[in-house]
């Protein structure tokens, strides 16, 4: 029977049965899905829903009727038979799964872990969990609650009588139900197993990745295993490969920084750095840039550790340091691909820096990311991996540092006052904060959030380096010198940037001061 929803409308008309254009995620049961497998309703493409208080079955055949009395069957109820297209099932079906497959917690109380454990084979879709081995069932769960609670990574921590799990959620670590230690072996093996990793070896440290899917949804897993006193300490990146590529307009800039990195992104040469910490969003920031360019008639390349988006029109390379591909080895093969603009992932090493600053000289626009605490150390950062000064005075053209802090959550954030302590800390920037409504979160939290924050926003601090700062930089001038031409133009920083969505409510002021911290701008 065609899929086709017109036709679907009609037929359903001619046998009397109502057709859903939509299936709405408050139908669906976490109970009634526990009873049947993902298979089987992927396979009949059946779901059945609680729909205006009746139990009903969604297919999309109106010739069903064995399928139906089979479910019928195996739920021990009557069911009425409604119509959808077979791509709104399957998502309803994803959807159904995924937010009603049990939990860590649950799963770990019923587990036997006198039980045989041996590592299975690789899964390949973490929703077909149900027959597997109880390790590689465990595992699954693992990760489909990361996945739901909105982690970025997974820590795994090896102890003398116990093992600790911790799921980083907006760039802070949670506590979560841990396996027992019994189970420390298999669960090592599993994720190794899956990573494509040396079970075998324990001594050395490893990397490796994996691919999962959840439905049609596929997430990358980046492993890194370590050898500690009582194990193994594992950590793993999740990577959303279905994840929305932001905008400029969509990062948090404020609208003046936002206008004069716009017009950066026209320049034909130089180097524009993004800096920050690990996990600060700087890749985010570059690939919103690169959407920034006109790739039509521009030649764009990256080269990058790993490629986390993939972009249509522009080309990508991966560095693969096994097989010698690095950072400095493909970046000199990119120069020979005739290119116009180059992002390099991270800027890592000497040979890596120079080879960015020679191409910005020799008429490339290059984006790369450095890890220092603010824009102005970037220039004193390559002067000291030994790039010479007046080469990053000339070819540098901005520095956009940045940071993530939590949002406040809307439903549930509360008024607050500033205290003593934090007005000690701000200095004189505490009058921008007078007689001004605060807000801070609610540590009991709510359904919507994690204890009070929900979602991440970005800070941004962008200097322009002019002709004063170049010759600065070019004479090695201290940092403090540079501070002081930076104070002269009332460049905002970070600080700044951060009370401008304290005052808008975004986020609390201890917020902003766990994550800026005071350190990085001695001025205040």
């Amino acid at each position: 029977m065609s899929t086709d929803r017109d036709a679907l409308t009609t037929v359903g008309a001619q046998f009397g049965i109502p057709v859903l254009t939509h299936i709405e995620d408050e139908w669906l049961d976490a109970e009634l899905v526990s009873r049947l497998s993902v298979d089987w309703a992927r396979g009949r493409h059946m779901l059945p829903i609680r729909r205006d208080g009746r139990l009903c079955a969604v297919a999309a055949d109106p010739l069903q009727t064995q399928d139906l009395d089979d479910l019928g069957l195996l739920l021990g109820e009557e069911l009425t038979l409604l119509l959808a297209p077979k791509d709104e099932i399957l998502r309803a079906i994803e959807r159904a799964y995924f937010s009603g497959e049990e939990g860590t917690d649950a799963f770990l109380q019923t587990l036997d872990i006198t039980a045989e454990q041996q590592p299975e084979s690789r899964a390949d879709d973490l929703l077909r969990s149900a027959d597997d081995a109880p390790v590689t069932r465990l595992v699954n769960l693992i990760l489909l609650d990361a996945m739901k609670s909105g982690a970025s990574d997974i820590h795994i921590e090896p102890y003398q009588n116990s093992l600790r799990m911790r799921f980083r959620v907006d760039g802070v670590l949670y506590d979560r139900a841990a396996p027992p230690k019994q189970l420390q072996a298999a669960l090592v093996s599993r994720l190794k197993v899956m990573a494509h990793l040396d079970i075998a070896e324990k001594r050395m440290p490893q990397d490796g990745a994996a691919r999962v899917r959840v439905g049609e949804r596929e997430m990358d897993i980046r492993t890194s295993t370590v050898p500690v006193t009582d194990g193994e300490r594992i950590v793993l990146r999740l990577l959303n490969r279905d994840a929305t590529l932001l905008p400029v307009e969509k990062l948090g800039l404020a609208p003046a920084m936002r206008t004069r990195l716009q017009a950066l992104l026209q320049e034909p040469f130089g180097v524009i750095w993004v800096t920050g910490p690990t996990g600060s969003g700087k890749t985010t920031t570059l690939y919103a840039a690169l959407q920034e360019l006109d790739t039509k008639r521009l030649n764009v390349i990256t080269i990058e550790d790993p490629i986390e988006y993939q972009l249509p029109t522009i080309g990508q390379i991966g560095i693969n340091p096994k097989i010698g591909l690095t950072f400095a080895r493909g970046l000199r093969h990119i120069l020979r691909q005739d290119p116009d603009v180059i992002l390099v992932g991270e800027t890592r090493d000497t040979e890596t820096a120079e080879i960015v600053v020679r191409a910005s000289l020799t008429g490339h626009l290059v984006f790369s990311t450095l890890h220092t605490n603010d824009a102005l150390s970037a220039p004193v950062r390559l002067v000291d991996m030994g790039v010479e000064p007046y080469l990053v005075a000339a070819s540098t053209r901005a520095v956009l540092a940045q940071r993530l802090v939590r949002q406040l959550c809307p439903h549930c954030k509360a008024p607050a006052t500033l205290s003593e302590e934090h007005a000690v800390a701000l200095g004189s920037r505490r009058n921008r904060l007078a007689d001004q409504p605060l807000w801070q979160a609610n540590p009991a939290g709510c359904p919507s959030c994690m204890e009070g924050y929900r979602g991440r926003v970005g800070l941004f601090e962008l200097i322009e380096i002019g002709a004063g700062l170049q010759e600065l930089i070019r004479t090695g001038a201290s940092m403090q010198a540079l501070r002081d031409a930076v104070a002269e133009r009332n460049m905002p920083t970070l600080l700044d940037d951060g009370l401008d969505k304290v005052l808008a409510g975004q986020t609390s002021i201890s917020e902003l001061i766990r994550v800026v911290g005071l350190g990085v701008d001695e001025n205040v």
